[in-house]
């Protein structure tokens, strides 16, 4: 659905250019409440969000986190219960849908059957008082980056999935909109569709420069395609950031679980080595039996304060009990499953601080462990990550 937009879809640089100029998209205070305000729900709390022009950015997070919601305030199908969505300056709140600089790329695609494809793409521009020769330069425009050209007399009956995603972005690119909305676009493809369409759709969004907010709940998908994931939980934002810190840095224990996979050790703080003004924090860890000095959250050095040491599975190490451990903390154990899934193979080991998994890339088959052998357990300190403790994790 095209919500409406500039014309000229020429991926020329000087349009390019003038893309990078606006876009800039603010979220300032917005909440939505379903109900009334004393027995209604809070589906987005308050949260604050500014977007750069041409930035890719996704809302990831739970079924329920509020990330939908947001979406559909932004694109205006759903009204704020406060709270302002500021583009270029202004407030698209007194800005209906249709007349929003907009386009939304949805789920089910929301083709219209009875129209070919060349007249799917189309349907926004006869919106538009444009020459009949400006609409066929920008459609041909469309078709072609979308590689859809010998399919433009089509229905989206005789397409498939994927074909019939590539018309939906086509019919919300060739408006050139200030912002492109998606709202879990690649959810209804397979698993190798949806790695080459998410690809073709930041190819596309780099090219043209346009703002883009992604809504997703796949981990992967927001890690591949994102300037910056913006990850939700029960309404709040947890955290805004790149998906390296993201994923090396998470701002807490919901993120570090939710994004990726963590293991998550019990530690109490030894020490705090000094660090110079500006460095990584780091503290002085007692784990899996012995002392290790682990980058730290700032807020898991205050007094007082429960913590937990996130490891990632990638950067735990097994070796054979009889050999000496190569890192400084390490704890014996013993291999309760491995799961072989080609270019990894994941272990479950058993230790006396926990069940800790482990994933080794690029596994040669004569240096596998074999379920119920006995191992030495350890960790790369530099790449493990202490946190203030919660109550619990939440998947």
């Amino acid at each position: 659905m095209t919500l409406d937009a500039e014309t000229d879809i020429q991926p020329t640089s000087q349009d390019n250019n003038a893309a990078s100029k606006s876009g800039h998209l603010s979220l300032v205070e917005l909440t939505k409440i379903f109900g009334d305000s004393t027995g209604g729900v809070t589906a987005v709390d308050h949260i604050n969000l500014d977007i750069k022009p041409g930035e890719f950015i996704t809302l990831l997070g739970p079924s329920g986190c509020g990330k939908t919601t947001t979406l559909r305030m932004i694109a205006g199908f759903e009204d704020a219960s406060s709270g302002k969505v500021m583009l270029d300056g202004d407030n698209m709140a007194v800005v209906p849908p249709n007349r929003r600089p907009m386009s939304m790329v949805f789920q089910s695609y929301a083709l219209f059957p009875h129209l070919s494809v060349r007249d799917n793409v189309a349907y926004g521009l006869k919106l538009q008082k444009m020459s009949a020769a400006q609409m066929d330069e920008a459609i041909e425009v469309a078709l072609t980056s979308m590689n859809l050209t010998a399919m433009a007399k089509r229905a989206p009956s005789q397409l498939s999935g994927g074909q019939q995603q590539r018309v939906a972005l086509a019919r919300a690119m060739v408006v050139r909109p200030k912002v492109l909305l998606f709202d879990e676009p690649l959810s209804n493809l397979d698993a190798k569709l949806r790695i080459k369409m998410r690809l073709e759709i930041r190819h596309m969004q780099k090219r043209l420069g346009i703002t883009s907010v992604y809504v997703t709940h796949d981990q992967s998908e927001a890690m591949a395609m994102s300037d910056r994931i913006v990850v939700m939980n029960s309404g709040h934002i947890e955290q805004v950031d790149t998906p390296a810190e993201i994923y090396l840095h998470p701002a807490s224990v919901f993120v570090a679980d939710f994004v990726g996979r963590a293991n998550f050790l019990v530690a109490t703080v030894t020490g705090r080595p000094d660090t110079a003004s500006g460095e990584q924090k780091r503290a002085t860890v007692r784990v899996l039996g012995s002392e290790a000095t682990v980058p730290a959250h700032p807020d898991a050095l205050d007094d007082g304060r429960d913590v937990v040491l996130m490891v990632r599975p990638e950067s735990v190490r097994l070796t054979a009990a009889h050999e000496p451990a190569q890192t400084i903390s390490g704890s014996l154990g013993q291999i309760i499953t491995r799961v072989f899934y080609g270019e990894t193979v994941e272990y479950e080991v058993e230790t006396e601080y926990g069940s800790i998994v482990c994933v080794v890339a690029d596994p040669h088959q004569d240096e596998f462990f074999q379920e119920g052998q006995a191992v030495h357990v350890s960790i790369e300190s530099d790449k493990a990550w202490l946190l203030p403790a919660e109550t619990s994790a939440s998947a």
